[in-house]
């Protein structure tokens, strides 16, 4: 996948764990365990907007496009 999900290096900067994460923004551990992991193939952006919010960040600290044809570093 060319997006990569960097929520769980965000969530550790700001020492923020799920359970939190999911209370303030109002969205299922479930659901944003599974954006954690990047096992999810769209996300809403009234979703991304809370989660930037109360993680005090851009929606570029958390997604991040890599090209498919260049190998990760």
């Amino acid at each position: 996948m060319a997006i990569i999900l960097r929520l769980d290096r965000v969530m550790a900067d700001r020492k923020m764990s799920l359970n939190e994460l999911s209370e303030r923004v109002g969205v299922s551990n479930v659901n944003l365990s599974k954006l954690k992991t990047g096992k999810v193939s769209a996300i809403r952006f009234s979703t991304l907007e809370a989660i930037c919010s109360v993680l005090n960040c851009q929606p570029g600290d958390i997604l991040e496009y890599v090209p498919e044809n260049i190998p990760p570093q």
